[in-house]
């Protein structure tokens, strides 16, 4: 990161000890250090230069000067200016930002000389006065920060609020927004038009900043987010094991928008466990049941995206044990929360609202704080012990997986025909963006609905074999993510089979 250099300007034997201060000041403040480094003359080395030429091209190389002006006017030149003087009018000419701070209270005893630029400083910008250097360095410190907050090098804002000054409206896909638009509205009656402009929608969810994008914006609908923010990635591994250990059978570091990475780290864990796929005894579809449910998987990996801390230089990981699986995000819990209150009701905090607005207006997540009590019930009802929340080198959630012994038994019983299940769904967007479905399904009704959609995807894909998830869900009036649970079924009952990859492969009907 670039250091701006301070330029301090003074009559340097009248105010020694407040250069020299405010100098060792910055140096050592913990935030100001990491941004600012401070040019004084007297620290310059011997050289064959005028000095007048020196202090003078210091000035040009600065980006702050920084003037403290008291009763002295220091000596003058043939045109009868003092260094302070020069100094000044360089700053100005070429544009510096000029910080000017006046010694005492009055300035009768000042030289007439020194009033006179007090009175032109002045009239061209504020300047702030002291007594000594214990009220010089609050003073200073203030403009700096001020200073680095105008510049966007510090923020008080959340994270995902906060203007990217490197990106343009040209660094968002517009399929992504486009699909974001089209789910909102499916999922939760979004107001906006399916042809609204990016700006527009950027507007509208508060995604611009200051004219610049915010770092939310090119997180959801950025081209390549992780050219921005590298770390924004997602890293699964899965282990024959139940440590880590190497070589690592499965490894993949996925890419892409949020809810391409929450998609496609959802669609890595659910290949990797147990499923079982009961009889069509009681309906045309053979159902599906995972050793873990696919919506606790979900909704561990969405809170490690959404709550995580996108400052760190870590990045969100998965990894499936042979007995468990671990979600792990970068950042502790706000400090509204404590590891205990997740297993009760709670308010939802947010560490990233802007992100986590738009994931609920495409049903990721609820806005409840409602999440980690699901993931309790849900596993419960599987039959799993309750997940584990603890912070270890960040955020931890630990999903236990079923013994050998009992995966049959439990699979078993909790295979049941589709039409008498109850729970959320949820699947996974190929597309750019997707939702999330959610709600309980029961009885006839649900079962009859989900045998249509199923053999309507199939007539779908024998019709036209490069059909798009996107294309299928906006023929069916459907999210794509629960287009693509019915799929991912259909797959595991080998009636369907995708052939090549997720750009130009094709779709083939088995059965």
């Amino acid at each position: 990161m670039k250091t701006r250099r301070i330029f301090i300007s003074s009559v340097q034997k009248e105010l020694a000890g407040e250069r020299e201060g405010l100098r060792d000041y910055i140096r050592l403040d913990p935030l100001l250090r990491r941004f600012f480094e401070v040019f004084l003359f007297e620290d310059l080395p011997a050289t064959d230069r005028p000095a007048n030429r020196v202090y003078l091209d210091e000035v040009r190389r600065c980006d702050i000067y920084l003037g403290i002006f008291a009763n002295e006017y220091g000596l003058e030149d043939k045109q009868g200016l003092s260094p302070t003087e020069l100094e000044f009018n360089v700053a100005t000419e070429v544009g510096k930002l000029r910080l000017i701070y006046v010694k005492g209270e009055n300035d009768k005893n000042k030289h007439p000389k020194m009033q006179l630029l007090i009175a032109r400083a002045g009239s061209e910008l504020v300047r702030r006065r002291f007594d000594d250097l214990a009220t010089l360095r609050p003073a200073v410190y203030a403009s700096l920060v001020d200073y680095l907050e105008q510049e966007h090098l510090i923020s008080t804002t959340p994270f995902d609020a906060s203007p990217c000054l490197k990106a343009g409206i040209k660094d968002l896909d517009l399929e992504a927004v486009q699909g974001f638009v089209r789910q909102a509205r499916l999922a939760r009656n979004f107001p906006l038009p399916q042809s609204v402009t990016p700006e527009m929608l950027l507007s509208h969810l508060n995604l611009i900043a200051d004219a610049f994008l915010t770092n939310a914006a090119l997180l959801l609908f950025g081209k390549y987010p992780q050219h921005f923010f590298p770390t924004s990635e997602i890293k699964c591994a899965h282990f024959h094991g139940t440590e880590v250990s190497k070589p690592i059978p499965s490894y993949q570091t996925y890419k892409g928008t949020l809810f391409q990475l929450i998609d496609q780290a959802i669609d890595f864990v659910m290949s990797k466990i147990n499923a079982h796929v009961g009889t069509r005894s009681q309906s045309a579809q053979a159902p599906v049941t995972y050793e873990i449910p696919r919506d606790v998987v979900a909704e561990a990996i969405v809170n490690a995206v959404a709550h995580r801390d996108y400052t760190d230089n870590a990045s969100v990981q998965v990894m499936l044990f042979t007995d468990r699986l671990e979600v792990t995000n970068p950042g502790g819990l706000p400090q509204s929360l404590t590891l205990e209150s997740l297993r009760q009701p709670h308010s939802s905090v947010p560490r990233n609202p802007l992100i986590a607005e738009s994931l609920y207006l495409t049903q990721y997540i609820e806005r409840m704080g409602t999440g980690t009590g699901d993931m309790i019930r849900l596993c419960r009802e599987a039959g799993l012990p309750e997940p584990v929340f603890s912070i270890r080198g960040g955020f931890l959630t630990t999903i236990w997986r079923r013994s050998k012994d009992n995966i049959e038994e439990k699979l078993n019983v909790a295979s049941k025909p589709l039409g008498g299940t109850s729970g959320k769904t949820s699947g996974k967007t190929s597309g750019k963006t997707s939702g999330k479905t959610s709600g309980k399904t029961s009885g006839k009704t649900s079962g009859i609905r989900a045998r249509t959609t199923a053999s309507a995807i199939i007539e779908l894909m024998r019709n036209n074999q490069m059909i798009t998830i996107p294309e299928i869900a906006e023929k069916l009036n459907k999210t794509e993510r629960a287009i693509q649970m019915q799929i991912s079924k259909l797959q595991a009952r080998e009636l369907i089979a995708r052939i090549g990859p997720a750009k130009g492969g094709h779709w083939e009907v088995l059965k």
